[in-house]
């Protein structure tokens, strides 16, 4: 049965006409019955809410025109966990402490205080914000749902839209992460001139969806290129943080951990190795240290691993990197 305080809002929301109050109280007693397996329940009570009387017609967005391709979201069973990624300090601390929240909900509202569950992740590819959502899902031992923008972004009028409402309407039915990677796909600044009305009104919509989200969702995005955000998507977002190119020492810690996971030594102490890396973001070190591996491995049994790291490293600081020619590296 759902608990007191939920059921007293219900009824202090019905009374005084909130829909929007008792939309998200009757998404919340859902959530708790679904968690304590009691689908039928929780669908039957999703299902009454979003029905619709004779000749309703949602004003916000058009229906679609055609279905999308593919599902609009791709749950996971998270497997990363915080203890796994090599992060700053001061993101592990709030992370922890958002978890803790989450985790102890009920006594933040028995105190008229709710979880924080909205964080804007910043920072170059690569360095761990795919990583952080899925971790900060285990912690929460809740599903990781994916947002897929060839699915959502639809070319007919008022589509994208739409699709963006069906993503959040499915993600409140659960205790869930959802998470946005690329955020600044959907989020972009209204005022840029360039920009058509569909995608001001997209983000409009999406601010609106936002500020609708119940607390036990907790929405996560990620964008390379803050600058490029609305700033009222940044005012929705009561955790952000900033996810840098590692330090040297970040490098030397990833490489005795890659050592000690995959049972290969690199041929160079970790301090040499973070010296001589300094500059990559932790996608490349870990590319470089599984194409040692990988080379390793087709030499054996007579593979000299410091040889082929002293090879791979040659061929890292020649390497492509966007907006500099190899000479520049």
């Amino acid at each position: 049965m759902a608990r007191a305080d939920l059921i007293l809002k219900l009824v202090k929301a019905g009374t005084r006409g909130d829909q929007t109050e008792f939309t998200r109280t009757v998404e919340a007693i859902a959530s708790e019955e679904r968690a304590k397996k009691h689908t039928i329940l929780a669908d039957r009570l999703l299902a009454q809410l979003r029905s619709k009387p004779n000749g309703y017609q949602d004003s916000l967005v058009l229906r679609s025109s055609k279905p999308p391709a593919g599902p609009l979201v791709v749950e996971a069973v998270p497997e990363r966990r915080l203890d796994d990624l090599i992060l700053p300090d001061n993101v592990t601390e709030v992370i922890r402490d958002l978890v803790e929240e989450q985790h102890r909900a009920d006594l933040l509202r028995s105190h008229s205080m709710e979880p924080r569950h909205r964080v804007l992740l910043v920072g170059p590819p690569g360095n761990g914000k795919t990583s952080l959502a899925e971790a900060l899902a285990y912690a929460l031992n809740v599903p990781l749902l994916s947002a897929r923008y060839e699915a959502i972004i639809g070319s007919y009028l008022g589509e994208t839209a739409q699709r963006i409402a069906e993503v959040f309407e499915y993600a409140r039915s659960r205790q869930c992460v959802l998470f946005f990677d690329e955020f600044d796909t959907v989020g972009k600044e209204r005022g840029d001139r360039q920009e058509t009305g569909e995608i001001k009104r997209v983000v409009s919509s999406l601010l609106l969806q936002i500020d609708a989200l119940p607390t036990y969702v907790v929405v996560v995005t990620a964008s390379n290129h803050p600058e490029l955000l609305d700033r009222a998507v940044w005012r929705r977002f009561e955790v952000r943080l900033e996810l840098p190119l590692p330090r040297r020492g970040q490098i030397e810690e990833w490489v005795k951990r890659f050592e000690d996971r995959t049972g290969y030594e690199l041929g160079f102490t970790p301090r040499s190795l973070a010296m001589r890396l300094k500059g990559a973001s932790f996608s490349e070190v870990e590319d470089f240290g599984l194409d040692v591996v990988r080379r390793t491995i087709l030499e054996q049994p007579n593979s000299d691993t410091k040889r082929i790291t002293e090879q791979r490293l040659k061929q890292w600081r020649k390497r492509f990197v966007l907006g500099q020619s190899a000479s520049e590296v």
